[in-house]
């Protein structure tokens, strides 16, 4: 498991428990974080393997994960659960997600220092083996993957538009216009809340 998906142990604990639910519905886990505060949350983001996940899909997942830790209870104390997509300017938490935004501007941080520096901003050139290309200023570099402490999607004018022309194309609705499925997870009840769109 990526540290990318799952950060802290108690991340990784949840994506133990929920990444094979999340599969057996036909999508892919892209993150899960535990949040702590006054009302602890966990925060999962989930797509398709191909892309395009939709709000009525987020629902689906809020109620079999939902079920799925309650039975395995990884978590004690009341919390709320959180599912949504990844969005347009999504988080690159595999080293697929890097060949499969080739040619898209991205920033990437490393947890250690290379040649001086930990932020790197430019346009992904794909992978090659375990390796993130990325084009900088001073010329395309490469990155080892487990290097890597947090990536993401620059949010362009030509990432947005290639987004919704596929989206468009594909009969997806924009997801983008919808809040998280949140469910409220606590000691006596198990709600489920399908969050209705924005007011423009």
């Amino acid at each position: 498991m990526s540290d990318m998906i799952a950060k802290a142990s108690i991340d990784r604990r949840l994506a133990d428990v929920i990444t094979p639910v999340i599969e057996d519905l036909g999508f892919e886990l892209v993150r899960v974080r535990y949040m702590g505060g006054k009302t602890p949350t966990v925060q999962i983001m989930a797509d398709r393997p191909n892309g395009g996940i939709e709000v009525d899909d987020c629902a689906t997942i809020s109620t079999a994960v939902s079920a799925h830790l309650d039975v395995e209870d990884p978590i004690e104390e009341a919390y709320s659960l959180e599912v949504s997509s990844p969005g347009i300017d999504r988080p690159l938490t595999r080293l697929k997600d890097f060949s499969d935004w080739e040619g898209y501007e991205a920033k990437i941080e490393t947890s250690e220092m290379i040649e001086g520096r930990k932020r790197f901003k430019g346009i992904l050139a794909g992978i090659d083996g375990s390796e993130v290309l990325i084009e900088i200023e001073e010329g395309t570099i490469g990155l080892q993957f487990d290097w890597l402490s947090d990536a993401k999607l620059v949010l362009t004018e030509d990432l947005i538009r290639d987004v919704l022309r596929t989206r468009k194309d594909n009969g997806q609705i924009d997801e983008s216009q919808f809040d998280a499925v949140e469910t409220v997870l606590d000691d006596d009840e198990d709600e489920t809340r399908n969050k209705t769109p924005r007011e423009n």
